[in-house]
């Protein structure tokens, strides 16, 4: 199954509160974890991740808090899961560390690359501003077979 983990769901959850309030003042860890009822140590370590990649700016002090370090617009749902997860591959055979045992007979191992590489080029494209829109009944991304 794919699945993003619990951490990249509450790095999207911030990224969106954050762009949601996009030039209105920093918000802490805390004060993120609170509005979602989320797990702030967990939320904390999430956001310092996001930092270290550029996506939020951090401010420390009584008035700190976490900012985007970049337009909504400008940053990707894979930008974000990235920053959390590392690199993404559906399956072990799609990495860079080799060839596995199955690689002269396998008939997947194609296919499933097209899936991955579109997986990737799906989330590239979905922006956290259109992450943060209210739904309208349409979907953020179109997939096209």
């Amino acid at each position: 199954m794919l699945k993003l983990s619990k951490k990249a769901d509450y790095g999207l959850i911030a990224l969106r509160h954050l762009a949601t309030h996009y030039g209105k003042g920093s918000f802490s860890a805390s004060d993120i974890a609170e509005t979602y009822c989320i797990s702030s140590p967990l939320l904390a370590k999430v956001l310092q991740k996001l930092a270290r990649h550029g996506l939020v700016a951090s401010r420390h002090g009584s008035s700190g808090g976490y900012t985007l370090a970049r337009k909504p617009s400008e940053i990707s749902a894979l930008e974000a899961i990235s920053a959390i997860e590392g690199p993404l591959f559906i399956t072990s055979c799609t990495t860079n560390r080799g060839d596995c045992e199955q690689t002269a007979k396998c008939t997947v191992r194609e296919p499933l690359r097209k899936v991955n590489d579109s997986i990737l080029q799906v989330l590239s494209t979905v922006t956290i501003s259109q992450i943060a829109e209210e739904p309208r009944g349409s979907s953020v991304v179109e997939l096209r077979v």
